[in-house]
């Protein structure tokens, strides 16, 4: 029941934080360059960060800033939830977001995600989307913005494995830039498929910037799920199968 009660205290600020920020934080947005619109708009996903912590009885057990490169990069990490998307906006920014164009419609939400310049795309036309990533995710890189990328594509529930997609060590080698492996439990503490949340450690690991010049996409990415894997063996509550 005293998880329920939290759930319920959680989702009234993360909804009343969301009213705030598309009616004072969203009309001056546009009027700003992309760096500020950044700081400005990041202001909510610090506050979630904060919030969760604080409403739902969870602790965070990070390991590993200090390797964070200063330069662009491409972050590539598990999917779990909604959590890892907030944090990992607040723990290098500026970055811009390889995700799925509907939630761009969301309202409020959407809004702002479309003021920070993300990788929307259209999983139904995958040729297309693999194209749109690879030009868009270096060009973003170009111009001095890290990418994030999850690797499974999808949200993955604590316990499932997928087979990694190699898009974002294409798009990383192609840039000459490194990547950056982040490995978390995020999904035990925030079921993607339920609204309750459950107390108890959230832990996080960043790994060292895996070096892309003269590798092969293949060879990064064999390296990033390894890592990850490796990880997520040593922090999750829920075993880790082998991929099929």
């Amino acid at each position: 029941m005293i998880n329920v009660v939290r759930s319920l205290v959680f989702y009234a600020g993360y909804f009343l934080a969301m009213l705030v920020s598309g009616v004072f934080f969203l009309p001056i947005a546009p009027f700003l360059p992309l760096a500020g619109r950044y700081r400005l708009l990041n202001l909510y996903n610090h506050f979630l960060v904060v919030w969760f912590r604080v409403a739902c009885g969870v602790r965070y057990d990070i390991q590993g800033r200090e390797r964070i490169p200063e330069g662009p990069c491409v972050i590539q990490a598990n999917h779990q939830c909604e959590w890892e998307t907030v944090f990992l906006q607040v723990m290098k920014p500026p970055v811009c977001t390889v995700l799925k164009q509907e939630l761009l419609r969301i309202p409020i939400f959407g809004w702002g995600l479309r003021l920070l310049r993300p990788i929307s795309l259209d999983r139904s036309k995958p040729a297309r989307a693999l194209k749109q990533v690879l030009t868009q995710g270096v060009a973003r890189l170009g111009t001095g913005l890290s990418v994030l990328i999850f690797p499974e594509g999808t949200r993955v529930d604590p316990g499932v494995r997928k087979r990694y997609n190699k898009s974002g060590s294409v798009v990383a080698c192609r840039a000459g830039v490194p990547v950056l492996p982040v490995a978390h439990n995020a999904g035990e503490r925030w079921p993607g498929r339920q609204w309750v949340k459950r107390p108890g450690v959230l832990r996080v690991r960043i790994g060292a910037p895996i070096e892309t010049q003269g590798r092969t996409p293949d060879e990064v990415l064999a390296e990033v799920e390894a890592w990850i894997e490796g990880q997520l063996q040593e922090i999750s509550e829920v075993p880790r199968p082998l991929i099929r």
